[in-house]
Formats: structure tokens, sequence, C-alpha cells
């Protein structure tokens, strides 16, 4: 829905959510058994998801769930284990929950320091 009428008034409804690759949203994954990641949705068919310059959330401190990470991104990113982006497609199967993250989120999550050794 891109817009609602209230009292006779039409308003129109923005989203916060980040898009940058082809309008393709920023999208928060848990899978199953392969953990959290974020990136682009390229693609979903059933339980079946693609990301695109997906990170993988192996830890995270600073927000009290995943649905505060997506939104708000992390207060501690110094005590995060993300990642680096991948520069190829990921695959996940038995996705179980996909939120759409915000643009302050994802500014916040592609800060993190890649977590390497």
């Amino acid at each position: 829905m891109d817009s609602i009428i209230a009292n006779g008034k039409k308003y129109v409804l923005e989203s916060e959510t980040s898009k940058n690759i082809d309008g393709l949203p920023y999208v928060m994954v848990r899978t199953y058994s392969a953990g959290v990641h974020c990136g682009y949705l390229d693609n979903k068919e059933g339980k079946e998801v693609t990301l695109l310059e997906s990170i993988r959330i192996w830890k995270w401190e600073g927000a009290a769930s995943l649905s505060q990470l997506s939104q708000e991104g992390t207060n501690s990113p110094d005590n995060c284990k993300f990642g680096m982006a991948l520069k190829t497609r990921l695959f996940l199967t038995e996705a179980v929950e996909i939120i759409e993250m915000t643009t302050e989120a994802v500014e916040n999550i592609k800060s993190v320091k890649s977590w390497k050794v």
C-alpha cells in the first residue's frame, strides 16, 4: 500500500527501507541452520533466498534482537563479528524470517569492520 485515506485526506506512505541495487530491498535473513545474513534480496522462491553483497552476522551486541538490529543497527560495533561482504551471490535454503532493513541499519552494519583471521 503506497497511500491511505484518513478523515477524507490522502496520505502518501514513504518507506524507510534501503534500496540501492536496481531497487532491490536490503534484508536480514534468518535461516534454519545457516545463521543470519544481510544483503540485497535478488530472489525468493518458497524457503529459498538469493542475496547479493551479503554479510554473515556471526555475532552481534548492541541490539536486543534481530528486529532491533535490522531497524537501528548496533551500538556496539567493536563487539560484533560480521563477515566480509561477498562479491558473489549467496543461495540460502530454509529461510525462516526475512526482515526489510532501514537505511540507518544498513549503513550501520556496513560500517562494522569485517571479522577476519
